[in-house]
């Protein structure tokens, strides 16, 4: 369905937002992982034609939309991190007013897609006057009005409380199963359980890319747990990649990344998906 092909973002001489990325991808969820500053939100930009790549294609159905973007801006629903709302506008007139410039003529869909979100009790309210969560759920609302083969998300459960977390993520493995949907996070449990692959970013790089359940199978056997003494805490941290430390009384316990046992009393774990980020994370930065 989208095929990058060795894209590059420079921004002036020195900055290299996004460097050489290669990726193909089809239907599902795509998670996108990195730290801030790691080119998740400019590759979205670039995907979403809201900005050019300095090098490199981005094909969709064939068709290269650096260089035609119309081709997949009917076909494309964003949802950007910083998203607004008119504050004269009711929930449905926002809807209503989005359509119009998508070229959307079915009222039926906006009382669908409000349901669908969960809004329709509230689609009389000022869109202004809404939650965090609310105005999340409007803007997913927007992006599918035009029913888009691939919707972009950037950070979209940023400032959410748990529940409304938990809300978006079903809705977006929901919509997953008949649409590209490309989600952009640095929480790793908002994709743990819903992303069918995952596109790690560092530095501008693709450091990684493979399913969820690849990446845990490999960290097998590098995941480590072993309590010490507080004198002991600063040696450990010095000789290994110290992943969570948790107090215990007179004892500090510590999940550890390493390939081989880090300390005589320390026992192997099960790994989750951060701790197999983590792992990769820091083993390709020992090799570069």
């Amino acid at each position: 369905m989208l095929e990058i092909r060795h894209v590059v973002k420079q921004f002036g001489k020195n900055v290299t937002a996004v460097d050489d990325v290669s990726l193909h991808l089809t239907r599902g969820v795509l998670g996108l992982i990195g730290h801030n500053g790691a080119g998740k939100t400019t590759l979205m930009q670039m995907i979403a034609t809201l900005t050019k790549p300095t090098s490199g294609e981005i094909i969709f159905q064939g068709v290269d939309i650096v260089k035609s973007p119309d081709a997949i801006r009917t076909r494309l629903g964003f949802l950007p991190q910083d998203f607004g709302v008119y504050p004269n506008l009711s929930a449905l007139e926002f809807m209503q007013y989005f359509a119009a410039l998508k070229g959307v003529r079915d009222p039926e869909r906006i009382r669908y897609l409000l349901e669908l979100v969960n809004l329709t009790e509230h689609a009389q309210r000022s869109a202004a006057a809404f939650s965090g969560g609310m105005r999340r759920r409007l803007g997913i609302a927007q992006a599918l009005l035009n029913d888009p083969d691939i919707l972009v998300v950037d950070e979209p459960t940023a400032g959410l409380d748990p529940e409304e977390r938990l809300r978006f993520r079903n809705l977006l493995s929901e919509l997953g199963a008949n649409k590209l949907v490309i989600m952009s996070t640095h929480i790793v449990s908002d994709v743990e359980s819903v992303a069918s692959e995952l596109a790690i970013m560092r530095n501008g790089k693709l450091i990684g890319f493979d399913t969820p359940e690849n990446l845990i199978n490999r960290a097998y056997g590098q995941i480590w747990t072993v309590k010490l003494a507080n004198a002991d805490v600063e040696a450990m941290r010095q000789r290994v990649q110290v992943l969570h430390t948790q107090r215990q009384g007179e004892l500090v316990l510590f999940r550890i990344a390493h390939a081989t046992q880090p300390h005589a009393d320390a026992e192997l774990v099960q790994p989750n998906l951060e701790d197999a980020l983590m792992a990769q994370r820091y083993s390709l930065q020992e090799v570069a």
